[in-house]
């Protein structure tokens, strides 16, 4: 760890006390006093410089007053820094992690990230609890809405451009924060994807698919990393020192900060590692440097650091002067993160000095720019976008719906902020649509008070379902355009959200068949939070737009998008099932022994119980209102030593009046390996914008060790190879439609 002489001099005069106060991650919570005026347990840490940094805080004069506090009950004047969740934004609120990564712009993401750090900051907060960058197959679990979808390019760039969105020239830089790399590792992968459940997956796996965005963000200069709550392979992540002190920071060479999850360091104990002085010292034996709420470091600690510990049962025995040891580096750490910040030299750093908030109507601008880029069209037969004079019927849930547009994780966010579907219609064409609420978002009423618990409130129309659609019906007949607006609330989707049938409301699915039956020109908009399954919608809608939850400016985008002010841009970034049985699902599939059509693959899709007409998007699809042609790809060379690259060229054509924003997709395939290897497997993209007409040829270029993969009968043994041999690339506007060429590597 590299010396800092502010850090010195204050580890030298530290006792051990002090040493363990400062790894104590504590909550806002109350503040400084109740409503009675009576001191709270948060104080009473501050009081006696118990307390290492604070999350949670609300305004710029909330953490003015904390530090101060601090700063009093710290014998050596040590500062505590100031953290937040800022998933999707701050106070603006931008479209879900998983709609961000649909734009498959990361400039965008970066300005997002930009945008959001500005934000906090002006509230004087140093540190954000983001990247979210848990890639994720599995449409059950609820934490797709915060992450970067499926692949894990995808998530790797996205996770550099937040970084880097979020930190900006450094952590200590004015307006900018630092960046918390979340949740390490494996969290998208929970057995039936139920939140904080274990992952038990091959090493390869690990390496290859859900350890590379950490290793990106690490590489764009990270601060701090967060670990997650499940066991990986067995072992529980807060405890897992072969992950944290091995593949992050000697792997990685990681030097930055390592914090729990909310009582991550608590739960050991409930995982089965043994009683609560035990999982202390294996949390910290880990490398988890600051224990987020539970105080089980505060609590234990002191003890462990009198006697060592010796437990046999839970194969781990350290001396007193071990534990110690410990105590110092992970102090050190978190008094470097505060050097780093300024805070050794000012502790007033960010708070008296705190930039001023960025405008507003900016960050308004840029949420409804990152909306419109979001959202995926997935189906138009000639019907967008409209004309403005086209008289629409808004029907459904969400056609004047506010509080679910944020979406899940949005601490900071107003719904009051949010211009609805049906006032952005009126604002853009200049005339009011009629608007018929048409369905529930939830049907069942059981589920509707789970979800109320989360903070969401679901409304039911008290009408019965009958009376509804005969409303519906009668709105939408006197329209030239129905627009359909379905989906599900924003805490369906996030924290302790999973669900065991990712799919739409048997309600809402009743109200668009009803719909399209009237023979009117229909336009279904989803706005969920996870990829759902939307068996025939696809059928009975003329046009499709899936638009997640957009965020504060999320109805305005899509609306920008319905009458052309906005092109389609958006790809998928995760593949979208056709039948909520059918996850997880990745286009990166394994080939098997015997692939359709064998002699016992009777159907297409693989189930008995899936037709294999029913429509399925894949993994980077997307819809534009311009076409572009793709010409045949060239290479370079055929084969070619492993010292030299190979150039991949195609040529993309705008071949219709409209510009073309097209992001073009380049996939490879290794057939012939040591083990067995995914079908493809993304490997570079780039969006180019064409005007009408006009063509353009892009170049990929490629060396021999982009095909390197791993074998790993353990972690620790895992070894990376590359075999010599043909390589299949295949280049096209998303994982499925796609056009192969063949190079091979002679060495």
């Amino acid at each position: 760890m590299d010396s800092h002489p502010a850090v010195d001099a204050l580890m030298s005069q530290m006792t051990l006390d002090e040493m363990i106060g400062q790894l104590n991650l504590l909550p806002a919570g109350e503040g400084l006093v109740t409503g009675a005026q009576q001191p709270t347990s948060l104080s009473r840490r501050l009081d006696a410089g118990q307390v290492g940094a604070i999350f949670g805080t609300k305004s710029l004069a909330t953490v003015r007053a904390m530090q101060e506090r601090a700063l009093k009950g710290s014998r050596l004047g040590i500062p505590l820094f100031f953290a937040e969740d800022v998933i999707h934004g701050h106070r603006t609120i931008f479209p879900l992690g998983i709609a961000q990564a649909c734009s498959w712009n990361m400039r965008l993401i970066q300005q997002c990230a930009a945008f959001a750090a500005a934000e906090a900051a002006a509230e004087g907060l140093h540190q954000v609890y983001a990247p979210m960058i848990d890639v994720t197959r599995d449409a059950r679990w609820g934490r797709v809405a915060e992450g970067p979808g499926e692949d894990p390019h995808v998530a790797s760039r996205i996770a550099e451009a937040m970084t880097r969105g979020f930190q900006g020239a450094g952590i200590g830089t004015p307006g900018r924060v630092a960046a918390c790399l979340k949740h390490f590792v494996a969290y998208g992968a929970p057995d039936s994807g139920r939140d904080y459940d274990n992952a038990s997956l091959a090493w390869e796996d690990l390496l290859e698919t859900y350890l590379p965005p950490f290793a990106a963000g690490v590489r764009a200069g990270a601060a701090s990393v967060m670990v997650a709550f499940n066991a990986v392979n067995k072992l529980p992540m807060h405890a897992n020192r072969p992950m944290i002190e091995g593949w992050l920071r000697q792997g990685q060479s990681f030097k930055g900060l390592v914090v729990s999850d909310y009582t991550g360091v608590r739960e050991l104990v409930a995982h089965g590692l043994g009683d609560a002085a035990i999982c202390v010292a294996r949390a910290l034996h880990a490398g988890v440097d600051m224990d987020m709420v539970g105080e089980d470091y505060l609590r234990e600690l002191p003890a462990l650091l009198r006697d060592g510990l010796d437990a046999p049962d839970a194969g781990l025995a350290l001396t007193a002067q071990q534990l110690e040891a410990l105590v110092r580096t992970s102090c050190r750490r978190v008094l470097t993160f505060k050097a780093q910040l300024g805070l050794l030299d000012d502790p007033y750093a960010g708070i008296t000095d705190a930039p001023q908030a960025p405008a507003r109507d900016k960050g308004r601008q840029l949420a409804r720019r990152a909306a419109a880029r979001s959202a995926v069209l997935l189906k138009n037969d000639g019907l967008l976008p409209l004309s403005r004079k086209t008289r629409v019927a808004l029907i459904g849930p969400f056609a004047a719906d506010r509080a679910n547009m944020l979406g899940t994780w949005a601490v900071s966010g107003r719904a009051e902020d949010v211009v609805t579907l049906e006032e952005a219609v009126t604002a853009v064409s200049g005339r009011a649509p009629s608007v018929a609420w048409g369905a529930n978002i939830v049907d069942e009423p059981w589920l509707r008070q789970r979800l109320n618990v989360h903070g969401v409130t679901v409304t039911d129309d008290p009408r019965d379902e009958a009376e509804v659609l005969v409303e519906a019906i009668r709105v939408a007949e006197g329209a030239d355009v129905i627009i359909a607006a379905v989906g599900e609330a924003k805490e369906h989707a996030g924290e302790s959200s999973s669900r065991l049938s990712p799919d739409l409301p048997a309600s809402q699915c009743r109200l668009i068949e009803a719909l399209s039956q009237l023979g009117k020109p229909l336009l279904v908009v989803v706005f969920a939070g996870r990829p759902l399954a939307i068996g025939r919608l696809a059928e009975q809608a003329d046009a499709l737009l899936y638009a997640w939850h957009g965020g504060v400016a999320g109805p305005e985008g899509v609306v920008d998008l319905i009458f052309g002010a906005a092109e389609p841009a958006g790809r998928l970034a995760i593949s979208l099932p056709g039948h909520p049985g059918e996850v997880p699902l990745t286009y990166a599939a394994e080939p098997t022994g015997r692939p359709y059509p064998g002699r016992f693959a009777k159907f297409l899709t693989g189930w008995l119980d899936m037709p294999d007409d029913l429509p399925r998007f894949p993994f980077g699809f997307g819809l534009g209102y311009a076409t572009v042609a793709y010409g045949a790809p060239t290479l370079s060379q055929h084969a070619l030593p492993a010292t030299q690259a190979v150039e991949l060229s195609v040529t993309v054509t705008n071949t219709s009046r409209r510009k073309a924003i097209e992001t073009v997709q380049l996939y490879a395939s290794d057939p012939v390996a040591r083990v067995t290897r995914p079908g493809r497997k993304l490997i570079d993209f780039t969006q180019v914008t064409l005007a009408p007409g006009e063509s353009r040829t892009l170049t990929f270029r490629l060396t021999a060790d982009r095909f390197h993969y791993p074998l790993a009968p353990s972690l620790e043994a895992a070894e990376w190879v590359r075999d010599p041999g043909l390589i299949q690339l295949h280049v096209g506007p998303n994982s499925r439609d796609t056009q192969m060429v063949e190079v091979t590597w002679l060495s």
